[in-house]
This record gives structure tokens, C-alpha cells and sequence, in this order.
């Protein structure tokens, strides 16, 4: 058991590395061929920042997949099963899609056929939804047409599911990371648990599409250097789909019956918090989803197309409330875990109670943090020079406190000045005890349109009559 963990240890490290190397270089290049758009309404960067990441997760996913094809305990992947070369056939199609709409800006419309497009080359394939476990019915086995239709609308879905949350530095890539996470142990647990070595595949792209995300986190959390772009966002989301389609399609659930006793239906009624993650593996990407369907509603309603950009996404709604951008990606990263952690272990130990009452804690936890947005956590001295500077413990609290550098120089013209300098330390102080609203850079370190410090402020004030 322990050989086919460090095969997936190394393909995953593997993974992240060849993604955090390329995506230096791929700045460069993002920044020489223009792949820099403005600045528009609904973003909450200040500066134009090069997109194209997506490219250096791909050169990864490919970096995966060929070191995975020559392990010993996952080569029996690759010649047992077409479906690898599947998830490379469609991952390369709207990995193309989506560097043509980085660079060049393409229709939605165009999008989402070259999102079917893909699904559909992966469908054809073999990768596609075979069986579905109904509790109280049994195995329901899908017709052709069904499937497909089934497989396709699952993978446009969590595509745009992952490309609509993907709105503040780091937040796609870690949410996609804790669902793959958790989708890991979860088919890990069929494939080495139950024996079932169908589901390899899916525990081999949930592996590999954590080491995509990992690799590329280092270059987008806050203040991002890059992005993925579409390019990358449509490409975890398909990955991802492609793992929980593996896993349905693949996995017969008269297998694991074995483990069970009575009939069919009641087998599968019994097996029920264990198909969680088959039946509704949107589950795991819960919080995306959710996003999805309140914008299209929201758009819809308000006589929009639904896909129309705006800021009325889950994560503007936390910066408009107060949140700083990193504590918005948090409680985002929050939610996420809860959801998909606490229904793979509810489909393990379904039979016991605490995990409804550890999972009832933690959503009263995260109700809390929802509650407190102006809290800034403050590390202790010793740890100033370690962590960022919004998290450091201010000088004046240390006992050192020093004047100001704007009022080490001498006033101009008297007691003019000097109240202007007490002035503006004045409406220093009241900026910190104000809530930090989306557009304003307040003490918290919110993201959004707006100057980065105080400093012109400073002296705008200092300069006034």
C-alpha cells in the first residue's frame, strides 16, 4: 500500500514543480504578447496583470500525466485504460479555448461550444457516465444518449462552476485544490479500500490536479504576479470533473455489494453516504456551484444575459461587508473544506453522529468569522519580521512608537501646518475605526479599485491651507 502513495507523493510534486517553473517564463511571455486587459469595473485588482497562467498548468498536467506513465504502480493506468489520454484530449482542446480568449477576448457563446466540444472528445473516448446508484431503485444503467448528455452537462458545469469563482488572488486554485484533495482520499479509499482498481484513474487526476494548483499558488496569491485566465480556470475545471466522471463511469457499484448484505436495492440503499461523491460530486465544488446558479438567477432577473460579468459574485458580497481580500480567500477556503472534507467523511462513517456535530461546530465557527470582518489578527513581536505587513503588530503597541516621517520635517509656515499634520493623523485614526467598503484600500488590506496607501493622503493634508 505504501508504493502506490509515494508513486502519487512523487507525480504530484512532480506536478507542482514543473507548474511553479513554468509560470515565471510565462509572465514574461504573457506580458510581451499584451495578455494584459485593463482594468474593468467588476475587478478588484489595481494593476493590469498578465493572465495566461493556464499555460503553465498545462505544461504540468503534462508533466503528470508522463512521469505518472512511467511509475511501476500507476503504468497499469495508461494500458488498462483509455481514459488518461482522454482527459489529454479534452484538457489540450479547452486549454486552447481558453489562451484564445486570454489573448483575444472570445464570445461566451463560442466558450461554451468549445466546452461541449471537449467533453464531447473526452465522451467519445470512454470517459463518460455509465451507471448511476439511486437509494431505494438500485443501479440505473444509462442509455448511450443519456450518458452523454449526462457527462457533458456535468463537465460545462463544473467548468463554469470553477471560472465564476475564480475572482480574487488564489481563490480558484485553492478551492479546487481542497475539493481535489478531498476527491483524492475519497477514490483512494475505493481503489486501496475496496480494491477496486477502476478507480485509479480518478485517484491519478485528482493527485495530479492538486499538484497543478499548488504549483501555480505561490504565483497568484495576494497581490497576484499572474493569472490563470480562463486558460487555466476552464482547465482545473474540467480536470476535475473529468476525475468525478472517471469514478462513476468506471466503478461498478455491483462490485462493492460484496461488502454488504441483502438485496440489490437495499445494498444500495445501504451504500448510499458512500455514492455521495458519484451521484453528486458537485458537492465537493459546492461553494462554486452555488456562486453559478445565484449569478445566473441574479443576471437572468435582472433582464441580463446570464452570461454577463458582474460584482455581485459570493466573494464580492465578503469585500463589501468589510472582509480584506486574503481573510476573503480564507473563509472561501473555510466553506470549501467543510463541504467537501465533511461529506467524504460522512460517506466513510455515515453511522456516526459526530461528525454532524463537529461539521454543525465548524459552520457556527464560520458564522462567526462572517461576523467579525474588521478583526485583524496581529502577530506577536518576535514574529513581525516574518509574516506580511498587514499581519504585523504595529510599532506604537510595542512601546517604540515614532514620530511620523512627514512630521521630522519642520513646518513651512507655523501652527497652518501643525494643524494640518494633526489633521491628518486625525483622519488616519477614524479611517481605521471605519469598515472598509469595496472600492476603498482600507487598514484591513482590502482589494479593490483604489490607492494602495495612505501616503498621497498624507500629503494632500499636510498641503492644505
Amino acid at each position: 500500500m505504501g508504493q502506490p502513495v509515494r508513486d502519487y507523493l512523487l507525480t504530484l510534486c512532480v506536478t507542482a514543480a514543473v507548474t511553479y517553473l513554468l509560470t515565471g517564463p510565462v509572465r514574461k511571455f504573457a506580458i510581451a504578447v499584451g495578455a494584459m486587459p485593463a482594468i474593468r469595473a467588476r475587478d478588484v485588482h489595481r494593476e493590469p496583470t498578465p493572465r495566461l497562467g493556464g499555460i503553465a498548468m498545462f505544461g504540468g498536467l503534462c508533466a503528470g500525466l508522463i512521469v505518472a506513465d512511467h511509475l511501476f504502480n500507476l503504468k497499469s493506468v495508461f494500458e488498462l485504460s483509455d481514459e488518461p489520454r482522454a482527459l489529454l484530449s479534452g484538457a489540450a482542446l479547452i486549454w486552447l479555448i481558453g489562451v484564445l480568449d486570454d489573448k483575444f477576448e472570445i464570445d461566451a457563446l463560442i466558450k461554451l461550444g468549445g466546452q461541449m466540444i471537449a467533453a464531447a472528445v473526452m465522451v467519445i473516448q470512454g470517459l463518460t457516465i455509465l451507471w448511476l446508484p439511486i437509494p431505494g431503485v438500485g443501479t440505473v444503467a444509462l442509455t448511450q444518449w443519456q450518458g452523454t448528455l449526462l457527462t457533458v452537462a456535468l463537465v460545462v458545469i463544473t467548468i463554469n462552476a470553477v471560472n465564476f469563482v475564480d475572482g480574487l488572488d488564489g481563490l480558484a486554485a485553492g478551492m479546487v485544490c481542497i475539493a481535489s484533495a478531498a476527491f483524492f482520499l475519497y477514490a483512494y479509499r475505493l481503489w486501496m479500500g475496496y480494491g477496486i482498481e477502476a478507480a485509479a484513474p480518478a485517484t491519478l487526476f485528482a493527485a495530479i490536479l492538486m499538484g497543478m494548483c499548488l504549483g501555480f499558488l505561490p504565483h497568484n496569491m495576494h497581490p497576484a504576479r499572474i493569472f490563470m485566465g480562463d486558460s487555466g480556470s476552464m482547465l482545473i475545471g474540467l480536470v476535475l470533473a473529468a476525475g468525478a466522471i472517471s469514478i462513476t463511469g468506471q466503478v461498478d457499484p455491483d462490485n462493492l455489494q460484496i461488502f454488504f448484505e441483502g438485496s440489490e436495492r437495499g445494498a444500495t440503499h445501504a451504500m448510499f453516504p458512500v455514492f455521495i461523491p458519484l451521484v453528486l460530486p458537485l458537492t465537493i465544488i459546492a461553494i462554486p456551484a452555488a456562486d453559478l446558479v445565484l449569478a445566473i438567477v441574479r443576471r437572468t432577473w435582472n433582464g441580463q444575459s446570464p452570461f454577463a460579468a458582474d460584482r455581485g459574485h459570493l466573494h464580492h458580497r465578503l469585500l463589501e461587508i468589510g472582509h480584506s481580500h486574503s481573510r476573503s480567500v480564507l473563509i472561501m477556503y473555510f466553506w470549501s473544506a467543510l463541504i467537501a472534507f465533511g461529506t467524504v467523511g460522512y460517506s466513510v462513517h455515515a453511522a456516526s453522529s459526530w461528525i454532524v456535530f463537529v461539521i454543525v461546530a465548524a459552520s457556527a465557527a464560520g458564522l462567526v468569522l462572517l461576523l467579525m470582518p474588521r478583526f485583524t489578527p496581529r502577530a506577536p513581536h518576535w514574529a513581525n519580521r516574518f509574516v506580511p505587513p498587514r499581519y504585523r503588530r504595529p510599532q506604537e503597541e510595542e512601546g517604540e512608537a515614532s514620530a511620523p516621517a512627514y512630521e521630522e520635517e519642520p513646518p513651512a509656515e507655523g501652527s497652518g501646518d501643525r494643524e494640518g499634520s494633526q489633521g491628518a493623523r486625525t483622519g488616519e485614526e477614524g479611517a481605521e475605526r471605519a469598515p472598509v467598503a469595496v472600492g476603498v484600500a482600507g487598514v484591513n488590506g482590502a482589494t479593490a479599485i483604489g490607492p494602495r496607501s495612505r501616503l498621497s493622503d498624507r500629503r494632500s493634508l499636510d498641503s492644505s491651507p
